[in-house]
């Protein structure tokens, strides 16, 4: 790999040389594959991990594969049973268990798409807990809100807003995840355009933006709160400088989080500056680059404080919602009384009753792209159900008729292709399953059926893969 000489000078100025020699092999080496297990769908215990290669040491639902498979070809990863996610930014799942509590907490991840994070976020997050997933950039936010459903857990809200909108809000959280936009060194390896797009301008410009976004969205933490500062870049200035920033400034101290030698975690790299903070480096860590640091912000944490008052605005946004609470009575949903129902961006969707204060928030304030469960769209005296609700852990699957399809015919539906129904299939909505695995919704309609899979998601792919790209099997 050529790197750029300024690159290179800066980055030996700061790390010794014996840990640049290892960076530097690393960066011309092999990226590892790995992939993280979707707990709410199934035991890490409970599966076969095919071609696995080790476990994540960080991350329990971490793991290492010995080759890359096509998975785009794996029904199991549309189906949201994993997610292929480099194994570095799994040091969240540790960072969150050893500060986030056993209590309920509300948690924002400012930054988040495409989704990697958030899913170790509510994971790690005690059950209860309301994450709400925030991408600024819409095209990003649109591949997060799919990234999200196929999570499957009902107590997230993905929001499509900058900081200073979600600060004007009035919503507060008990931990806020700023994974901020970088110059993208710890990509270098993974990513050859990160190399070209690399500049000594575009460090000055990076480090001066995640400043002004981290004092943006200070005032939504709440006073002894949780804040976790992370990148995937390698230099001082985006990481160390602007740690001491926060804790200097904005006020804050940051907390240690246990790890282990074997690990292979550096840290300080800042001279003068010996705060506990963590940093991946590839050829010294398993994974690619990354920063992590967590603070906590100054001040008495109240479990009871009301939520600040929104500041005025202009113009208030509804979130797509219309007429409000709908009377629909169903039983789509497990344990259905937890729900409330209403009505988001045109479509029927059960918010969870535990936190619908915060949704009408949201959904007032902010723009919000999808919330708890979607149910489906209202179509004359119809409802069709929604690939969110097939997707989601809180679904009851004896809602529907279901029938089971083979490998081929679970590529041609998530391709969107008509897929036949054995004969004896009873008219109307029929979940589809491939090895028990909710995949999403067709409506049978007697001599044909529809395929309801989301085109936006589909596998766009024309080739016909062999049947060999499952990375899991199930297990009972």
């Amino acid at each position: 790999m050529t790197l750029p000489e300024d690159f290179i000078s800066r980055t030996r100025a700061f790390m010794n040389d014996g840990l640049w020699q290892q960076l530097r092999q690393g960066l011309d080496g092999e990226a590892p594959v790995s992939i993280r297990l979707n707990p709410m769908k199934c035991r890490p215990d409970g599966v076969e991990v095919i071609g696995c290669d080790g476990g994540v040491a960080w991350c329990a639902e971490g793991r290492y594969l010995a080759v890359r498979p096509n998975f785009t070809f794996d029904p199991m990863l549309h189906a949201g049973l994993y997610y292929v996610q480099e194994a570095s930014s799994m040091f969240l799942d540790t960072a969150l268990r050893r500060h986030a509590g056993s209590r309920p907490v509300t948690m924002l991840d400012l930054c988040a798409a495409p989704g990697g994070k958030s899913g170790v976020a509510r994971a790690a997050l005690p059950e209860g807990s309301l994450l709400v997933s925030n991408e600024p950039v819409r095209a990003r936010a649109q591949v997060l809100a799919e990234n999200m459903a196929k999570l499957g857990h009902e107590d997230v809200i993905v929001t499509n807003n900058y900081a200073v909108d979600i600060s004007r809000s009035g919503l507060t959280f008990d931990i806020v995840l700023a994974d901020v936009p970088c110059s993208g060194e710890g990509m270098f390896r993974k990513d050859p355009g990160a190399v070209g797009e690399w500049s000594l301008q575009n460090v000055d410009k990076c480090w001066r933006l995640q400043r002004s976004i981290v004092a943006d969205i200070w005032p939504c933490l709440r006073p002894g709160g949780l804040f976790v500062y992370s990148t995937c870049t390698f230099n001082t200035e985006e990481n160390e400088e602007n740690v001491r920033y926060i804790c200097d400034e904005l006020g804050a101290d940051v907390l240690s989080v246990d790890t282990s030698g074997d690990w292979h975690i550096t840290g300080s790299l800042l001279a003068g500056f010996s705060a506990p903070v963590y940093r991946f480096l590839p050829g010294v860590s398993r994974g690619e680059g990354l920063f992590l640091a967590v603070m906590r912000k100054h001040g008495e944490h109240d479990d009871n404080a009301a939520p600040a008052k929104p500041k005025k605005q202009g113009k208030e946004r509804h979130g797509g919602r219309k007429g409000g609470d709908t009377s629909l009575d169903t039983t789509w949903l497990k344990q259905s009384d937890r729900f409330d129902i209403t009505t988001l961006n045109g479509a029927l969707t059960a918010i969870p009753k535990a936190w619908r204060s915060a949704y009408d928030t949201a959904a007032r304030r902010l723009n919000v792209l999808s919330a708890g469960v979607k149910l489906g769209e209202v179509k004359g005296k119809d409802i069709v159900p929604s690939q969110t609700l097939a997707l989601s852990r809180a679904f009851d699957g004896a809602a529907f008729p279901s029938v089971e399809l083979d490998y081929a015919e679970a590529i041609a539906y998530l391709r969107k292709e008509a897929v036949a129904l054995p004969a004896g299939t009873p008219r109307g909505y029929v979940t589809v399953r491939y090895k028990g695995v909710p995949l999403g919704f067709e409506k049978n309609i007697g001599n044909r059926a529809n395929n309801l899979y989301p085109a936006e998601w589909k596998i766009k792919s024309t080739h016909t893969p062999e049947d060999n790209n499952e990375v899991l099997r199930p297990g009972n």
